[in-house]
């Protein structure tokens, strides 16, 4: 097939700079738009870009007239996407993942030691009383490693969030992400010694329900489900309380200060046990430990950053005494 073109154009430069620059405009405008709604606003994506807000919105506002539709619906409340939005992110969002990854991995390659940012995600009591404590010796070792550490009870998704790191309790059923199991995580039936010494301790599941339960409520709005194994199997129970709390913490210190019983994780009571502060009942019902995993999107190159974090964490954690050998300890007075 033969092409011709009129003798008044430049067929070859024209198609070029036409392509070039709508080329240029697109990627910046999808680059600001994919910020945009991973960080939530305008102001916050400037941020991350390193440019202004204003600049931002023009970014979008050219995509948007480049594709004749309405990405983001704006108040000056609130930021939603559109249908349209839903769909066009649904489908930059691998491109740009896998173009945002070989500039990282190049960088990572050329620019020798560590360096660079880490967005951090973890449970509120791990972070704070496993995590946080960590952080001051990784960084005299990798100065050059940016920490933005987020706390929440709600699982971040790597994506969305623009998460490198997560730190996840429990059983990993999450396919998508590479878990490495740091530790076990127990879970612990445990009670101030005032508490068993005026109301006892129960000695089986159903004496649970003459006790002063202490619960605790998922980010979720779940009550999270005490864990018991009875011949063999696991048995899951919400019982009643008489207070409930969405913060773990709030939860051991009210059991410090005798207001119930509850089922905590090993992390946080494993140092009061040791001091004879709580006492530890029902061994014979301890559910299968299960475990403190840390998490990252696996990826053909793992950048150092991430690489030295995971192992740096790995090691400084399974060397803090967060297990409890609960057989030494009283099941009550």
């Amino acid at each position: 097939m033969t092409v011709q073109y009129s003798s008044s154009s430049t067929p070859n430069s024209i198609n070029t700079d036409t392509l070039a620059t709508s080329f240029a405009t697109s990627y910046t405008g999808v680059v600001a738009f994919m910020t945009v709604v991973a960080e939530g606003s305008f102001s916050k994506a400037g941020d991350r870009l390193g440019i202004g807000r204003s600049a931002v919105s023009r970014g979008v506002q050219k995509l948007e007239s480049q594709l004749g539709a309405r990405l983001l619906s704006r108040t000056t409340r609130s930021l939603a996407l559109t249908r349209e939005g839903e769909i066009f992110h649904a489908r930059c969002q691998p491109g740009v993942a896998h173009i945002s990854q070989a500039i990282e991995d190049l960088r990572d390659l050329r620019d020798g030691p560590p360096r660079g940012s880490l967005r951090i995600s973890a449970s509120v009591g791990f972070g704070r009383k496993v995590l946080a404590p960590l952080l001051r010796g990784f960084q005299a070792r990798y100065p050059d490693i940016e920490l933005d550490v987020l706390l929440s009870d709600a699982r971040a998704d790597f994506i969305s969030d623009g998460i490198d790191i997560s730190f996840r309790n429990g059983r990993m059923l999450d396919s998508q992400v590479v878990a490495r199991q740091i530790v076990p995580m127990q879970m612990l039936l445990c009670a101030s010694p005032d508490y068993a010494k005026s109301r006892g301790m129960p000695q089986s599941l159903d004496d649970l329900a003459q006790h002063d339960c202490i619960n605790f409520r998922l980010a979720c709005g779940r009550l999270y489900e005490w864990e018991f194994k009875v011949q063999g199997e696991l048995r899951k129970m919400a019982p009643a309380s008489r207070i409930t709390f969405n913060d773990a913490e709030l939860v051991l210190q009210a059991v410090l200060r005798g207001q119930g019983i509850a089922q905590m994780a090993g992390y946080q009571v494993c140092g009061p046990l040791r001091e004879g502060r709580l006492v530890y009942c029902m061994p014979q019902y301890a559910p299968d430990d299960r475990g403190h995993f840390i998490c990252y999107v696996g990826r053909p190159h793992l950048q150092s950053r991430i690489r030295v974090f995971v192992e740096y964490m790995t090691t400084a954690i399974r060397a803090l005494e967060i297990q409890c050998a609960v057989e030494v300890f009283n099941a009550g007075p």
